[in-house]
């Protein structure tokens, strides 16, 4: 799952796969909480430019490293959120907590 992330300063981009599911939900929540006990990262950034497919355990993946870097002032975005993705984070909420970005994807280098 590290192969999915770049930290550049204090961002780390999570490109996030084709399907976040209960189980990939699980491996991220994992990785990412190892790199935030680090207490380096203040800005996380969720690329979901390749990702088709989300369900509720991808927005509690979400809110949680949301809950998580609040307690020490870092913040959470989406970027590349294409229409579906866009309507399951307006139907959950997650819209109020964190930036999402739907801009389009060009130029992009694929994984």
């Amino acid at each position: 799952m590290e192969e999915n992330m770049v930290k550049r300063g204090n961002r780390l981009i999570v490109y996030v796969p084709r399907e976040l599911d209960h189980h990939f939900a699980e491996q991220i929540t994992e990785t990412l909480d190892q790199e935030l006990e680090k207490g380096i990262v203040r800005q996380l950034v969720f690329d979901f430019s390749a990702t088709t497919f989300m369900d509720s355990s991808g927005i509690g993946m979400i809110m949680g490293r949301k809950r998580l870097l609040s307690c020490c002032g870092g913040t959470v975005s989406a970027i590349h959120v294409n229409d579906r993705i866009w309507r399951i984070m307006q139907l959950s909420g997650i819209y109020k907590h964190i930036e999402i970005s739907q801009e389009a994807v060009w130029n992009r280098k694929m994984r």
